[in-house]
């Protein structure tokens, strides 16, 4: 295991063991700890009282955040030459059809959200293997197969992101970069919360919102109590 630095000791000293932070006061260490040199992304895990191997307990959805993620999001718009103009002006840096299916085939997967059409589904079935495993394959459930593509890429432009619960029972998302201010990292956070609770399963029984942690690329997490999610 490699030793830390100087300043990974010095954001660790910062976050007090065993404590649990209100949203807001996270929201404002999160950026304290942060010490790459990069413009980092402040993630959030949720863990939800869940069994995501029941069907009847998966846990998956999208939510706009309100401040965007602040990621510059690659969006491949697969669409029939009658859209491809209105595809280009919401904002999709590659747009076309049969050549991007090919090019994906050839294993091109260079993007981060792909856009469809309902009627373009049956070729794109068969791209499942290539861009399943990459989270890559559109869906109906998080927006991306849609006959309005614009307003979809739009959306996704903007912010909008689509997330589920993992085989562990764990959320886990980015709600901005810590160039962010505070505030903005929390007004996500509490968007990204607020929604993952409005998707609570019937058949979830106990206690729902286990535990969240914030942080940043390569910092500590920090806990966060789950009833300050909701104060002003």
């Amino acid at each position: 295991m490699s030793k830390l630095t100087k300043n990974q000791k010095l954001a660790l000293s910062k976050v007090e063991a065993g404590k649990i932070y209100t949203l807001k006061e996270a929201s404002e260490l999160v950026k304290e700890i942060t010490t790459a040199k990069f413009d980092a992304s402040v993630d959030i895990d949720v863990r939800l009282g869940v069994d995501p191997r029941k069907a009847n307990q998966m846990v998956r959805g999208v939510v706009s955040l309100p401040h965007g993620t602040g990621k510059q999001v690659r969006v491949l718009a697969l669409v029939t030459p009658d859209q491809e103009a209105a595809a280009t002006e919401a904002g999709a840096d590659y747009v076309g059809l049969d050549e991007y299916i090919d090019k994906i085939k050839g294993g091109w997967t260079d993007v981060d959200v792909i856009i469809t059409q309902p009627a373009i589904m049956g070729k794109i079935g068969a791209l499942g293997r290539i861009l399943g495993p990459r989270g890559l394959m559109p869906n109906p459930k998080s927006g991306t197969v849609t006959n309005d593509v614009a307003t979809a890429v739009k959306e996704v432009k903007q912010g909008k992101i689509d997330f589920k619960v993992d085989k562990a029972g764990i959320v886990h998302t980015s709600v901005g970069k810590v160039s962010f201010v505070a505030d903005k990292i929390r007004d996500n956070a509490k968007e990204f919360v607020a929604t993952l609770i409005k998707l609570k399963p019937t058949a979830a029984k106990g206690t729902y919102v286990k535990s969240i942690y914030l942080s940043s690329t390569m910092s500590p997490g920090i806990k966060i109590d789950p009833k300050s999610v909701d104060e002003n």
